[in-house]
């Protein structure tokens, strides 16, 4: 079995400091990068809107959007808020059967809704969870809506053709766990580097104490409890990935407990130095299946930290 230093809890400490507040005091560019959330809570995020289904007779008379807004205009898989399409359509006729398409960023379809009988001036709303028409999480990108009647050929939106500035939205797999300046550690820092009796097995990244730490994807929380090594520590299920992420080191225990559920992008923990740590920074760590000290595999997550970083 693969040995990092931190061993698996015989015990898992109760947890009891909140940091709700400390992370509602950031400014907005970093509540935006959330997906746009308010709370820390981990309830699960509300599901897609039904596809629905088309007309067997569509009609629709000559229809343009009155009025349309995509919100958040960036959001996670799993986050706090899943991509939502709000409008109302003007027309000629009273009743009107639709189509809602979440395009990619070249014009392909990922998923098609149905609406039938929609009156002018109505409000609509569909929210679309990330997946594509499989269920699968969409890749990372720009993605936008279009509204149009259904009973004509759809055909995918031209790559030199721009959406509407109003539909049109970021989406993403992951968040960068770190809302604040950050420095990623070389040398004793890296994936790899020798320790006593072992290598280490995640990345380290400077950043000042008491910086927030949100979970870079969302699922479960396997652990959470502290170690002489980890000090205050989190190890999440990755939802829809097969990868167990560990977060280390951190200032208080975390305010979510083993068996939670947790959003991408929501509010873990604060940059510290616990346990044997030397100086400020997070420890990351990212396992294979079937996971963190269930008989994974750690792989380095520098890679995956930058490519995240870039967006964020």
């Amino acid at each position: 079995m693969p040995y990092s230093g931190f061993p698996r809890p015989v015990a898992i400490r109760a947890i009891a400091i909140l940091i709700a507040s400390a992370f509602l005091a950031l400014p907005g560019a970093a509540m935006a990068m959330t997906g746009g959330a308010v709370t820390p809570s981990g309830d699960p995020p509300p599901p897609s809107s039904p596809i629905g289904a088309p007309s067997p007779e569509p009609s629709a008379g000559a229809i343009a959007l009155l009025s349309a807004t995509t919100m958040p205009r960036r959001s996670f898989y799993f986050g706090y808020r899943a991509p939502r399409l709000s409008f109302a359509i003007e027309s000629s006729q009273p009743q009107n059967d639709l189509r809602i398409d979440v395009l990619g960023a070249t014009g392909e379809f990922i998923k098609t809704y149905y609406r039938n009988d929609v009156a002018p001036n109505i409000a609509t709303a569909i929210r679309w969870d990330g997946t594509d028409a499989e269920g699968k999480p969409a890749r990372n990108g720009r993605y936008s809506f279009r509204v149009s009647p259904q009973g004509t050929e759809a055909a995918a939106r031209p790559a030199t053709q721009s959406a509407a500035p109003e539909l049109g939205f970021a989406f993403y797999g992951y968040a960068f766990p770190i809302l604040g300046p950050h420095e990623f550690a070389l040398g004793a820092g890296r994936f790899g580097a020798p320790r006593a009796g072992h290598t280490h097995e995640g990345q380290d990244t400077m950043a000042a104490c008491g910086t927030p730490l949100v979970a870079a994807r969302g699922g479960t929380v396997q652990y959470a409890g502290f170690q002489a090594a980890a000090g205050n520590y989190l190890v999440i299920d990755g939802k829809g990935t097969g990868f167990d992420f560990m977060y280390a080191h951190l200032a208080e225990p975390s305010p979510l407990h083993t068996g939670d559920t947790v959003r991408t992008g929501q509010p873990i923990g604060l940059v510290g130095d616990t346990g044997d740590a030397e100086g400020c920074h997070l420890h990351f760590e990212i396992w294979t299946a079937p996971g963190w000290y269930e008989g994974g595999s750690p792989i380095d997550p520098l890679p995956y930290l930058e490519k995240w970083d870039r967006y964020s």
